[in-house]
């Protein structure tokens, strides 16, 4: 395939490093971007001459357009892996300020971010590129409230960008993860409980690693992934089966 030119929202810890660094590991030039750039500094002098790190929100626009300026004339892939329940950062909402508030910041947070980010780079993605969106298994099963809603809104989104990027032969595709060991996303709140809960909805009896939701980001881009788009691709061991 040559070397391609990868962007990596989100790319500083978790999934998205482990994406970064599969990329990287080939021979790809990556772009890892987020809020912390600190944490993207550190990231990138760990992975590598192959990664570099563009600080900027990707929910906020004003930030997005500054921010083309140093990411790459030609995106080969694009992974929109910013996001997260942004309700664990949050006081518990008492009214319907709080609550509009509440769903305001991961609506925010898991659409607006894909969103603007593929839509500043859409007259950069190279013909035959990809689009891999993260979604989550908590899109199918309840219990997370406006996170859940929010990334069900980014597998909604993904089929009008798929019909849309498809006369470029780029594919736009969501990877919707279960419970992933090894990344910021629970804050240190998971219980041993709750752990061995998760886990045991699994029918290969283990919790995935980021380093599984990279392999699948790395098909999905690869010349095997060519003919997939439109899709949400579930990696979560068979806790929620697709049909």
């Amino acid at each position: 395939m040559g070397m391609r030119h990868v962007v990596v929202t989100g790319g500083g810890t978790g999934i998205g490093r482990a994406v970064a660094e599969a990329f990287a590991g080939q021979g790809d030039q990556v772009v890892i971007t987020g809020r912390r750039k600190d944490v993207l500094d550190d990231t990138a002098a760990r992975l590598g001459r192959n990664v570099r790190a563009v600080a900027f929100d990707a929910a906020d626009p004003v930030q997005v357009e500054a921010a083309l300026a140093d990411l790459p004339e030609r995106v080969d892939v694009l992974v929109n892996n910013a996001g997260g329940n942004t309700d664990f950062d949050a006081d518990t909402a008492d009214d319907l300020a709080g609550l509009a508030q509440a769903w305001r910041a991961n609506l925010d947070a898991n659409v607006l971010s894909a969103v603007l980010v593929t839509e500043a780079l859409r007259p950069r993605l190279a013909a035959g590129g990809a689009v891999v969106n993260l979604s989550s298994i908590a899109a199918h099963r309840g219990g997370s409230g406006s996170y859940g809603a929010a990334k069900a809104a980014v597998e909604a989104w993904n089929l009008t960008l798929a019909q849309e990027l498809g006369r470029d032969g780029i594919s736009a595709n969501v990877i919707a993860p279960g419970y992933i060991e090894a990344t910021e996303f629970f804050r240190d709140r998971m219980s041993e409980q709750r752990r061995t809960t998760l886990i045991s909805q699994t029918t290969n009896g283990r919790a995935g690693t980021p380093a599984d939701i990279a392999a699948t980001v790395l098909f999905l881009a690869s010349p095997g992934g060519v003919h997939i788009t439109g899709q949400v691709l579930h990696v979560n061991g068979g806790a929620v089966t697709g049909r």
